[in-house]
């Protein structure tokens, strides 16, 4: 798969921020593949996650930190399910999880907050996110210390890790 085949929002970072997405989340593991429009069930338009990749139709216009906020979703899936995940069910706790996630890997690609946590998305709450993470309020980083895939500040110091938006693992 390659960025110059798929369509980018430009508000989003357009086709150069779509590159350093895609070759992130193969660079940790996280297979993208594109949607093949037999009926899978798209999260978001352009979107699917089925059997634990991520699919992308190249014919939609989509938002590139969306693909790290959904590659997000199978890092922190389970491991046992992850081969079997999707499409998505709702859940609080995941979702936390993936945005918390999807920012630490954004600013691994050099993605902005605005493209990010973009108005297209996050249901009216992307103003909300920029300022939270902007401010060192990391909605969900705990639950990925949980998983021992990052550590707080208290936790890195102790144990002589890194800390959050850094990540120790990238794939729970």
């Amino acid at each position: 798969m390659t960025a110059s085949a798929c369509r980018w929002k430009s508000a989003g970072g357009g086709e150069e921020a779509g590159a350093a997405c895609l070759a992130f989340l193969e660079q940790v593991g996280i297979e993208v593949d594109w949607l093949d429009g037999k009926g899978d069930t798209q999260l978001l338009d352009g979107l699917a996650i089925i059997e634990g990749r991520l699919l992308v139709d190249p014919e939609v216009e989509i938002w590139p930190g969306d693909i790290l906020h959904e590659g997000g979703h199978i890092a922190v899936a389970d491991p046992e399910i992850r081969p079997s995940l999707g499409p998505i069910e709702p859940d609080p706790t995941d979702e936390m999880m993936a945005i918390a996630w999807s920012f630490a890997a954004a600013r691994q690609c050099g993605l902005e907050l605005k493209n990010l946590f973009h108005e297209g998305g996050y249901r009216g709450d992307s103003k909300k996110l920029q300022t939270s993470f902007a401010t060192g309020h990391y909605i969900g980083a705990p639950m990925l210390g949980y998983y021992g895939m990052t550590a707080d500040l208290q936790t890195a110091l102790a144990q002589g890790t890194v800390s959050f938006p850094n990540m120790i693992r990238w794939i729970r």
